[in-house]
């Protein structure tokens, strides 16, 4: 393996909950103050400067950062032991399935999984990523649904999600999601040479698959990739909010905003799916961190620029009503992107979730379908 393997509720998308939190950025008086404070100290003479920030630091109570760390330690291991505990088999008596940890480029234990036919047989793998505050866990079903056409799959919870380390629902940095994405993928391809791998990706999940694969060292070991509801066009609510944003999420990274609503975004027609969902204690359902909506942000916009770069095959799937993320985006990609084998389908209707929709047997054999298609090509 390569050095790079020793990147109120929320929903697996990002937009809808980006813009109400940004709101709030704009008119809270509490970081105008916190940002002519700032302008202040750095006006001020340097030997004046040294004096406050050390006093300031001594203000501040190891014991609290002590306690901080245990709580979300503990927090860790309860969920950890949840995503253990989740029966994978769904039913199926024709796959295998296990849990493994991997520690990630910045040496973050990633709580992973994986299924395969019992047969050993496999046409290719499929490397899951999920969407922002859900888990791998949720995809049994799909994981199911793919080994009985035989096909391995392998699924990775990000940092601050499911069982892997990190405050729940956290994300410091997606460009990190992304090269543990990567080192996950070398790490498979070392296990399983010569079989086919893709990667899945849903929502933000999917702007993470996108950026990871724009590498050429991840582009090469990929025969393509999939997108579901891809997160690629996310906008700030004002202009002023895009700039003061990157301020923020530096000096205030953890920061809840609450501008949640209790009951959850749709995201499914299915109500079953959805009572699971926000019932579902693996799935954070906290106010969004200021941190992390940056970092939606960044990535998102980042995309936007690249979109005439991507080169590698991709289907795009999105559905026309979804609320959360923009299936103009994913035609712009499709119309946009170089790649010489790339595909798009819009179901007419359909919400975010296109994998807990009730058609849900349909999105996934349109998305076996393409693997199969692609490995013919």
């Amino acid at each position: 393996m390569s050095t790079m393997a020793e990147m109120e509720p929320l929903t697996s998308g990002a937009s809808n909950r980006i813009i109400p939190i940004l709101k709030t950025l704009r008119t809270s008086l509490l970081y105008i103050h916190a940002l002519l404070f700032s302008v202040l100290l750095l006006l001020l003479p340097r030997r004046y400067r040294r004096r406050y920030t050390a006093d300031s630091a001594a203000e501040q109570s190891p014991r609290k950062s002590v306690k901080r760390w245990r709580l979300e330690e503990e927090d860790t291991i309860k969920r950890r032991a949840l995503a253990e505990g989740i029966d994978m088999t769904t039913g199926n008596e024709d796959c295998r399935w296990s849990t493994f940890l991997f520690f990630g480029v910045r040496r973050n234990a990633l709580f992973t999984r994986s299924w395969f036919p019992v047969t050993g047989q496999k046409k290719g793998i499929l490397v899951i990523i999920h969407g922002l505050n859900e888990h791998s866990g949720r995809y049994a079903q799909f994981a199911k649904q793919l080994t009985s056409c035989n096909f391995g799959v392998y699924a990775m919870d990000w940092i601050g999600h499911g069982g892997s380390d990190g405050l729940h629902g956290y994300v410091p940095s997606l460009d990190h999601v992304v090269a543990d994405t990567g080192a996950f993928l070398e790490k498979i391809k070392s296990e399983n040479p010569g079989v086919p791998c893709f990667f899945f990706g849903h929502s933000t999940g999917g702007a993470v698959v996108l950026k990871a694969a724009s590498y050429p060292n991840i582009e090469e070991m990929l025969e393509g990739i999939i997108l579901t509801s891809p997160a690629l066009r996310v906008k700030p609510a004002h202009p002023i909010v895009g700039a003061v944003a990157p301020f923020f999420s530096l000096v205030i990274p953890k920061f809840q905003f609450k501008g949640a609503n209790k009951r959850g975004i749709p995201v499914s027609r299915d109500p079953a799916a959805l009572l699971a969902k926000y019932s579902d204690p693996l799935v954070y359902t906290g106010p969004i961190r200021v941190r992390t909506g940056h970092e939606i942000l960044r990535i998102s916009s980042y995309l936007l620029r690249n979109f005439k770069s991507v080169t590698v095959p991709f289907f795009v799937l999105h559905g026309t009503a979804d609320k959360v993320t923009d299936p103009l985006a994913s035609q712009d990609l499709y119309n946009e992107a170089a790649s010489k084998f790339k595909d798009i389908k819009l179901y007419d209707g359909f919400l975010h979730d296109l994998l807990f929709e009730p058609e849900r047997e349909e999105v996934g054999q349109d998305i076996i379908s393409w693997m199969e298609k692609k490995i013919g090509s």
